[in-house]
């Protein structure tokens, strides 16, 4: 935003520092009442005929956008993708802790993706892994909605778990 002696319009409309309208001004004129005021005067409306222009403190303006800023962005929940890898082979205890393991990552509102990485002639019989894959979807059916199916790619199968709303 262009500010004090950086305008370069000829006459502005101007808004005074209680937002009442002071009528349209010569650049000159709307200067000398902003200093007159010890404040800054602000482009704020670069395309409208006259400009726009509005007398305030911007340093203090300034900081009240950041504070803004700052604010939406510590409300602001990232969302992550946590992976769980496992084998098509996967023993009934590993499988019962991966499960619980995504289950907890379900809850904290994270996505899940759970991958089976198939090794040497394991991708002959991929059929094993979609079976591990449907296994994990329907233990988790009640906290999960299932985003993206299985699907190979590669040697690797993947699906993609998502918290029920």
């Amino acid at each position: 935003m262009p500010i004090n002696g950086q305008i370069r319009e000829k006459e502005v409309q101007l808004i005074g520092v209680n937002g009442e309208k002071l009528g349209i001004l010569s650049i000159r004129d709307a200067l000398e009442k902003a200093s007159e005021n010890d404040l800054d005067l602000v482009l704020v409306s670069p395309n409208a005929k006259p400009a726009v222009c509005k007398i305030m403190n911007y340093g203090k303006y300034k900081f009240e956008q950041s504070k803004k800023e700052k604010e939406a962005k510590k409300k602001q929940k990232t969302l992550e993708i946590k992976e769980i890898r496992v084998t098509p082979n996967i023993e009934e205890h590993d499988f019962e802790f991966k499960s619980k393991n995504a289950r907890k990552f379900l809850e904290d509102g994270n996505k899940v993706k759970i991958t089976v990485k198939f090794r040497g002639r394991e991708i002959n019989n991929s059929k094993a892994g979609e079976a591990v894959l449907n296994k994990f979807i329907e233990k988790l059916e009640e906290v999960s909605v299932v985003e993206k199916q299985p699907k190979l790619e590669g040697r690797n199968m993947f699906t993609i778990l998502a918290k029920k709303a």
